[in-house]
Formats: structure tokens, C-alpha cells, sequence
């Protein structure tokens, strides 16, 4: 795959001091953290190895990444792992696709209690779908599923939700049977929108009550309760979106799918533009109007700090699983609804190979083809130690 023609890293070296110059007294000390991985990554700061063809003697560096999350440049391999755990874990059955989203009021108090009300939308969610898909009214089995936090829309600006990708079926509660949902059905997502709000609402008082969560600036006057409660009311009488997106075709378009969204960031490097004159241009979708292509350009000021709403408190877990893909008894239950669905067991998925051997099988990518012959592979022949700009960034964000 080519290298874009502009990545987040160029924005964040080209502007990325002036920000801190200007807005460091606000920033967090994650979002430094992010910053500086994206600006050193694959650069010679980190380091890295000399390579040569084994045909034609074409030598290049080949720096490190950064690994951190929240980089464009780094989610390949993460994401092509995941997506290979993931196919032993795919089931013979229609697949469902349900995005629960929040009002904008609580998205503000979401984004200063990232761990507290992020957890919660977890939490919420989660009960909501187990809660109907149990009862028997519905579906009447034990489900599972696994969601993915976002915190963006495609303006970059703050819009928390959960994606959650769903077998159609589950678990009779003796787990003697396999439930199916009715075709191209899964719940009633006016339901799911109900519980939703008030198992939400009712978990985010209780952290309040509990001194869980933090307001300042805009929201400070919500420190006290009725003040808290008072600014919640709205979002009482509201219908809260839940919905639920076109069933895939079949469980191998689940990967497919899925595979846009587990590892996504913020932004891409493939949706930006250009970068001039203090300006950044990119890509968006804009969805009130039919997901037509549009442009936007902002401020780079502006940009960075958008991109930056995003940073993840650390160890935040932004997968998880649920139900009969929760990870205690995954294995078992898997195993039995493969059984109930008459299919052959799940071959073990080999984890030993070099990283790049693995990259190029999941991805189709070749790391080592020369680039010049394109017949010989590049051979490490030397470590290339990280640069004295790797020690100053850990003083800095330490």
C-alpha cells in the first residue's frame, strides 16, 4: 500500500509545539503521550534496523513504530490479528450490527469522566441487549457480542457510541438448543432505546452519588446534585438512538465489516488533504445528507485539538465481549454453540511466526519484497538504537 501523500504525524510536526506552546497548561498527560508517539513514529528517534535485499543489495532503514493506539500508522497488524482470533470465533448464523449512541448533554459530562461514563455506555449497553434478547418475549436465549467504543464523528468532534456486532441467535437457558432470531430481525430497537436511557441514567447518578465524576467549565455548576439532576432532565423525555444497521450477508462479511471499526482512530491518514498556510483539509461523510463526500478545513490549531478529544484514558479497554463471548467461559459455550449449529470444530490459529510473515499472511501485504527489484526480500543486517530525541520525549511526557 502506498504512504499518503499527508499523514497526522506532518500536521503534528508541523504545528504540534505551537500547540503545546499555546494549550499545554490544559492538556492531559496522555495526550502528550499521543502526540509525541505520533510524531516519532517510524522516524529514526525510535530507532530500528538496517535492511538489504538478498538478490540485488538495495539497503534501507526500516524504523519503529510507535504501537500506540491512538496512531494512523499502527493498527495494521493489530487489526489484522484481532480479525484472525476473531474468525475461529464466527458463527454459522445471520449477523446483526447495533449502534447505541447518547444524547449531546451527556457526551459533555462523558468527556470529562472519560473512565466513569465511557464504562458506564459499557455497562448499559450490555444489560440492555442481554436483558431483552433474554427475555422471552423476544428471543428468550443467553446472547453474545462483542462492542467497540467510538468517540468521534466524522467532523472529528465528540460523539461517543458503541458498535456491537451480534450472532442472530443464542443459548436456550438450559443450553440444550440454539434460539434463532427471526430472519433479518434481531430486536425491537424502541426497546433496546428505553432500557437503554434508563439503565444509563440511572448507573450515572450512582457514580455521581458515589463522587465519581469531575465538572468544571461549562458544567461546574453541576457539582451539585440538583443542579446534576436538573441538567439530566431533558435527556428523560428524549428518544436516545439505537440502531440497528442492514444484517450482513454472512458471517464472512462480518470481518470484512467489522474490520473498519475495531481499530479505527480518530482520523485516517487517507482522509487528509492538504496542509497549508496553518490550515488541515480532509475527508468526511456527511451523513445528514444522504453520506454524501464532502471537504473540511480547519485550523490546525483546531485540528490537533480535536484529534486529541479522542485519547483513551490509559488501559481503557475499547473492545469487549459479552454473553457467550465473554472471556471466562468463551471457549466453552463457544464450543457448544458451534456444536448446536452443526459445525466442525476450530482449527488453532498459529501465533509463532515472525511478525512480518504474519502481517503478509493476514493482510496480503508484503513488508519484505525489495522495493527495487521487487524479486529479492530485505534482510535485517543491523539494529539502528533509538535516537538522543527518543530520551527527551520520555523526560517531556513523563
Amino acid at each position: 500500500m502506498d504512504r499518503p501523500k499527508l499523514e497526522v504525524a506532518d500536521v503534528f510536526r508541523r504545528y504540534g509545539q505551537a500547540y503545546r506552546d499555546n494549550h499545554g497548561a490544559s492538556m492531559s498527560t496522555q495526550q502528550r503521550r499521543v502526540m509525541m508517539a505520533v510524531e516519532l513514529c517510524r522516524t529514526a528517534a525510535l530507532g530500528g534496523h538496517l535492511e538489504q535485499c538478498d538478490q540485488c543489495g538495495h539497503e534501507r532503514n526500516a524504523y519503529n513504530s510507535c504501537a500506540n493506539r491512538h496512531c494512523p500508522k499502527c493498527q495494521s497488524l493489530a487489526r489484522a490479528e484481532w480479525l484472525e482470533d476473531r474468525r475461529s470465533e464466527l458463527l454459522n448464523t445471520q449477523y446483526f450490527h447495533v449502534v447505541f449512541t447518547v444524547p449531546e448533554q451527556i457526551a459533555a459530562v462523558a468527556y470529562q469522566n472519560k473512565r466513569a461514563v465511557y464504562g458506564i455506555l459499557f455497562r448499559a449497553t450490555a444489560e440492555t441487549l442481554r436483558t431483552i434478547a433474554a427475555d422471552p418475549k423476544h428471543l428468550g436465549a443467553e446472547i453474545g457480542f462483542f462492542a467497540v467504543l467510538h468517540s468521534w464523528g466524522q467532523n472529528l468532534l465528540h460523539h461517543p457510541h458503541l458498535h456491537c456486532v451480534i450472532p442472530g441467535g443464542g443459548l436456550s437457558p438450559d443450553g440444550t438448543r440454539w434460539i434463532a432470531c427471526r430472519p433479518g430481525f434481531f430486536l425491537p430497537v424502541r426497546v433496546l432505546s428505553r432500557l437503554f436511557r434508563r439503565l444509563f441514567l440511572e448507573e450515572l447518578v450512582k457514580a455521581f452519588d458515589a463522587g465519581e465524576l469531575e465538572f468544571f467549565s461549562a458544567l461546574e455548576a453541576c457539582r451539585d446534585r440538583q443542579a446534576f439532576l436538573h441538567y439530566l432532565a431533558p435527556t428523560r423525555e428524549v428518544e436516545w438512538v439505537v440502531y440497528a444497521k442492514r444484517p450482513f450477508a454472512g458471517p464472512e462479511q462480518v470481518l470484512d465489516y467489522v474490520g473498519r471499526y475495531t481499530h479505527r482512530v480518530a482520523i485516517s491518514n487517507n482522509r487528509l488533504l492538504d496542509s497549508a498556510n496553518g490550515n488541515v483539509t480532509f475527508r468526511y461523510k456527511d451523513y445528514r445528507h444522504d453520506d454524501q463526500q464532502k471537504t473540511m478545513t480547519l485550523k490546525a490549531e483546531e485540528f490537533i485539538r480535536r484529534f486529541l478529544l479522542h485519547v483513551l484514558p490509559d488501559g481503557f479497554q475499547r473492545i469487549r465481549y459479552y454473553g457467550f463471548l465473554g472471556n471466562r467461559y468463551r471457549e466453552e459455550k463457544l464450543a457448544r454453540c458451534r456444536q448446536l449449529l452443526a459445525m466442525p470444530p476450530c482449527a488453532p490459529v498459529d501465533t509463532t511466526k515472525d511478525y512480518r510473515d504474519r502481517y503478509e499472511e493476514l493482510t496480503g501485504s508484503s513488508l519484505r519484497e525489495c522495493p527495487v527489484c521487487h524479486r529479492g526480500r530485505m534482510v535485517r543486517i543491523a539494529i539502528l538504537p533509538p535516537g538522543p530525541k527518543f530520551q527527551t520525549a520520555i523526560m517531556d511526557t513523563s
